[in-house]
């Protein structure tokens, strides 16, 4: 079959993938995909959405080449296609982050008042981690951190923190990561720890940023 114009035909074909971004739901989606493999039931549950809603964005999402899926048993598992579609994302995370007047006003108004202090690298934290400076703790739910953590992370989610802080090294420096740079549940972790007066940083993105760079990942419940 011959193609009259193949560069608007592939233009096309980039839009589609363009088009299955443009839904905050199904970007939502793509982060809690990037942490592993889940059900169509469980990611409803995460998002607080019915059932059939997530189910048409996820076929959308894999008619775009972004999501595979696999059955088992009665349910039906997604994952990211491959770890481009997260790099996609966070490209366009970045151009939002560099010209968004809005995304500014957010990140001043929410993010900067609960962290106002440079992140840890991924370097830097592993580092860290590996001259056994840092206490490191993951404030995702428990069966996220069990699909996958950094190497000797506590599993401390968000609202178990104020009960579990109290078994903390007061004089030992706390990073807390989460599912990725904008997630606010480190921010969160962040402000709780220090007004606790613990020094405490976070992670500069998450755990799926932090498994494509390449670094250690353990998996299993703590």
């Amino acid at each position: 079959m011959s193609i009259g114009n193949p560069k608007q035909a592939l233009y096309e074909q980039f839009a589609q993938v363009g088009k299955a971004f443009g839904n905050a739901q199904r970007l939502e989606l793509v982060e809690h995909l990037a942490q592993g493999a889940r059900s169509v039931e469980a990611l409803a549950a995460k998002l607080s959405l019915p059932v059939a809603n997530v189910s048409q964005h996820l076929q959308a999402m894999r008619r775009a080449g972004l999501v595979t899926s696999e059955r088992d048993g009665k349910f039906v598992n997604y994952r990211l296609a491959d770890e481009s579609v997260l790099a996609a994302f966070a490209a366009l995370r970045a151009v939002a982050e560099r010209h968004s007047a809005e995304v500014e006003r957010v990140v001043r108004g929410y993010f900067d008042r609960r962290d106002d202090m440079e992140p840890v690298s991924r370097d830097e934290l592993a580092a860290r981690m590996d001259q056994g400076l840092v206490t490191v703790i993951d404030v995702r739910p428990p069966d996220e951190y069990a699909l996958g953590h950094l190497p000797g992370a506590i599993n401390v989610p968000l609202p178990d923190l104020e009960a579990l802080a109290d078994g903390f090294d007061e004089g030992r420096e706390i990073v807390a990561y989460c599912r990725g740079p904008w997630c606010v549940m480190s921010f969160e972790a962040v402000a709780r720890l220090r007004e606790r007066g613990f020094t405490a940083r976070r992670l500069e993105d998450g755990l799926p940023e932090w498994k494509a760079a390449g670094l250690a990942v353990e998996a299993g419940a703590s």
